[in-house]
């Protein structure tokens, strides 16, 4: 099961950072990395600080955005310490480990971090259905990256471990993916322009907190076909349609 979770690591600053996560997952036996525009990879730096983990790197797979890093996945969490403006389920490690391998069962699970400074932006977080917090002291809460990473690869290697390397699961109805979910949005923010529902010089938060709706419902794949041909038939009957 833990080969269906991937560590999603999204514009790293220092290669260090990138080698020392992947020498963290190692170590408790995960192997997907993905390398979100990282500012310097491949790099000597990151090597040397993978002190044994090289062949992650060599194995990681790099891409331009977060969208096409969690195209696959069927849930998606990622790490936040900041509060936000629309709150996002918040789970703790141990807990985001359980629902992690659970979801796992039914396809790829991608656990996202953040920039070392800023963390992940509204925009990305948009791509999550939860966020994961680590409970550090509020007077000093400053882990480093690769510090988050061994803490939540422990939480989740501990959870594998405890219920006995669970069997993957073919379910009957699969979960949507975050690529058939950003066809949704687009198709649903569309549908409302056409519609006059939304203004598009002052869209407001509407879309954002329809993800958090769907986010909620966990739609599966059928689903989000009937959902987006209730939106064509929108489209056709007010001539709006391709």
């Amino acid at each position: 099961m833990l080969e269906r979770i991937r560590i999603v690591l999204v514009n790293t600053s220092h290669p260090g950072n990138i080698g020392a996560a992947a020498r963290a997952m190692k170590t408790m036996g995960l192997n997907d990395l993905c390398l979100v525009d990282p500012a310097a990879f491949p790099d000597p730096e990151a090597s040397a600080r993978a002190s044994g983990a090289e062949d992650l790197l060599t194995g990681a797979r790099v891409v331009g955005t977060l969208t096409e890093a969690v195209a696959d996945a069927v849930w998606v969490v990622g790490t936040s310490a900041r509060l936000r403006a629309i709150r996002w389920p918040l789970l703790e490690p141990r807990a985001c480990a359980a629902r992690a391998l659970t979801e796992a069962g039914q396809g790829p699970v991608a656990v996202v971090f953040g920039r070392e400074r800023s963390g992940l932006t509204n925009e990305e977080l948009d791509l999550c259905h939860a966020l994961v917090s680590i409970p550090a002291n509020p007077d000093y809460a400053s882990l480093n990256l690769a510090q988050a990473v061994q803490i939540l690869s422990y939480e989740l290697r501990t959870r594998w471990l405890g219920e006995g390397a669970l069997a993957q699961q073919s379910p009957e109805h699969p979960p949507a993916t975050a690529q058939e979910m950003e066809g949704l949005y687009a198709h649903l923010e569309q549908t409302l322009y056409e519609l006059e529902f939304i203004n598009p010089e002052q869209p407001g938060q509407m879309m954002r907190r329809l993800r958090r709706l769907f986010t909620r419902a966990r739609p599966d794949k059928n689903e989000v076909n009937i959902l987006r041909g209730i939106l064509s038939a929108a489209q056709a009957k007010a001539g709006t349609g391709a």
